[in-house]
């Protein structure tokens, strides 16, 4: 059998694969399983039982594509797939997360100077071999190393970044709940408090028959090597090298598994400290006084026995939550029902949207949205922008779009190009044409600390930005973001009264947690955003309300929880 996400995890290392091997992330074979990948994404059903034809007949699968399916379907795996993975190792394709080594660069120092992972090309660099490579040179082994470096790419505490195993994690969890006997089934650890990086998987199972739950595990696809199974855990590595850990419990005991497997380390030593203050133990099985559990069942539960207020995974970093769940002082937290719209949102109006304005406009009043803001790309961002005449043209046709979707404020937007001087799309006059306007890095990622850090202070002072996106320009474990100094930045953002982005896209997760805590002790307010560029991609304000929720963000600080009318004043003063 091959479900829907079967499929898709086949489709994304196809793509990925294929283009190192055919040297290029645009070759046709690429984009092929890229535009396939969407439309099943974006295809409402399983493919389970579909026929060829009926596969082809979802938007970008072809019949190349519809066979691999299939195969996949039939025989558990895909023989393409299998010959790609011989020539291109994991500990190979992880050389594709270091910016500056495109797929025909890692193959010409793969076949000139045999670097086939990341010591190799530590040693390569340190040996400044790379200099003498044709496009390469003195500056570019600096970045590489660089980057290395930021990235985390050495040692054995490497992480993976959350938008490689999030969706792998639930749903291997989501299998192990079809499985008989079994009550909950939950990824833990740092990826249930939302860290954008993570160890390993870890997935606390409630069940009523852990011999099933442990020996069915280990017939799974994604297992490549056990490395240990038992009554109680099964630990298994994936083709990637990543640790996955099935913890099973009774099901009485699910509150105080779950709170003891999603840590952090920090916060269960408090807790365990509470309980030894009142002479009791707390462990994964429950809250005991010598041999009574005193609770166990819910994490709530046991919250409450130890007299605090129930404190979200989220917040579990031990960085001051548990004094304030002690104290009753709990922040009132924004929550996912609290977002009234969406103010960083794409149509295919810029060169990389891939719906339509009418297709976002719905998908935003599915999302439950009052109000949303479209900001294509302004027109100095090469390929993806829109000149000022297209831009006119646009919002006469949102103009349109409004008076069609009464239920829907539809504002008329702008992503606005950060230049390296600080420099905005369009004039002056113009850009205050918009309804709303998020500003954002796109380029120019290398340029010094000081040099950043004024070219965001001078977005900031333009009356037409709304907005900070993406303050970093981070992509997790693919791009460390710019260097800033971020006191300067706060308080630009501070006086300004622009606020902060808070992007719920998996890969970005931007500005960072550290950042919005700081900006949290200010006077700064925060928009949480999708930047959705598809109506799949709106699902990323749940990651980004998590995300905000790390950082203790609370409902009141977040502009985009605020009515219409409130919203829209807040907007105007600021261009006023």
């Amino acid at each position: 059998m091959a479900t829907k996400s079967d499929a898709m995890r086949m489709l994304v290392e196809l793509a990925k694969l294929t283009s190192l091997d055919e040297g290029s992330p645009q070759a046709f074979k690429v984009r092929a399983y890229e535009n396939a990948l969407a439309g099943i994404e974006a295809f409402h059903g399983d493919l389970e039982g579909l026929s060829k034809s009926e596969l082809t007949k979802i938007k970008g699968v072809g019949g190349s594509t519809a066979d691999k399916i299939i195969e996949l379907r039939e025989t558990g795996s895909v023989a393409k797939l299998e010959s790609l993975r011989e020539i291109y190792p994991p500990k190979f394709v992880e050389l594709t997360k270091v910016p500056g080594l495109g797929p025909k660069t890692l193959k010409m120092i793969r076949s000139e100077l045999g670097v086939e992972d990341i010591e190799g090309l530590k040693a390569a660099l340190d040996a400044e071999k790379l200099r003498d490579l044709p496009g390469l040179g003195e500056k570019s082994e600096e970045k590489i190393k660089k980057a290395i470096d930021r990235l985390g790419l050495h040692g054995k505490d490497r992480r993976t970044p959350l938008v490689e195993a999030y969706g792998f994690a639930r749903s291997l969890a989501r299998r192990i709940l079809e499985l008989d006997g079994v009550t909950a089934a939950e990824p833990c650890g740092s990826m249930r408090r939302f860290s954008e990086t993570i160890g390993d998987i870890d997935i606390v199972v409630a069940t009523t028959d852990s011999q099933l739950v442990h020996s069915s595990v280990l017939t799974f696809d994604e297992v490549d090597e056990v490395i240990g199974s038992g009554e109680t855990k099964t630990s298994f590595l994936t083709r990637e090298g990543l640790q996955v850990d099935v913890r099973t419990v009774a099901p009485s005991q699910l509150g105080s598994a779950l709170l003891y497997f999603t840590g952090s380390k920090a916060h269960n030593i408090q807790l365990r400290q509470r309980a030894i203050d009142r002479g009791w133990l707390l462990s994964e099985y429950g809250l005991f006084e010598d041999d009574a559990v005193v609770a166990s069942e819910t994490e709530e539960e046991v919250y409450a026995a130890l007299e605090m207020d129930f404190v979200p995974p989220t917040m579990r970093e031990g960085g001051g939550e548990v004094q304030a769940a002690a104290d009753g002082k709990m922040p009132s937290l924004v929550t996912r029902d609290a977002i009234k719209g969406d103010l960083h949102y794409h149509s295919d109006r810029s060169g990389d949207g891939r719906s339509s304005p009418e297709e976002m406009v719905e998908a935003a009043i599915e999302a439950g949205y009052r109000y949303v803001a479209f900001t294509d790309h302004g027109e100095d961002l090469a390929i993806n922008g829109l000149t000022r005449f297209e831009m006119l043209e646009h919002r006469e046709h949102l103009r349109e779009l409004n008076r069609k979707y009464e239920e829907l404020e539809i504002l008329f937007g702008c992503e606005l190009n950060i230049g390296p001087d600080g420099s905005l799309d369009y004039d002056a006059e113009f850009r205050l044409e918009f309804d709303y306007c998020v500003a954002s890095i796109h380029s120019h990622f290398d340029l010094p600390e000081d040099q950043q850090t004024a070219r965001i202070l001078k977005a900031l002072a333009d009356p037409s930005v709304t907005a900070i996106g993406h303050l970093s320009g981070r992509y997790v474990g693919r791009r460390p973001g710019v260097e800033l100094d971020v006191e300067a930045v706060l308080e630009g953002l501070e006086v300004t009264g622009v606020a902060l982005e808070i992007n719920g896209a998996l890969d970005r997760l931007d500005a960072t947690t550290e950042v919005t805590r700081l900006a949290m002790a200010r006077d700064i307010n925060f928009v949480i955003d999708t930047d959705s560029h598809h109506t799949r991609d709106l699902k990323r304000m749940d990651y980004g309300v998590l995300y905000a929720q790390r950082a203790w963000v609370t409902e009141e600080r977040v502009v985009n929880t605020w009515d219409l009318d409130r919203f829209v004043e807040w907007a105007k003063a600021r261009r006023a």
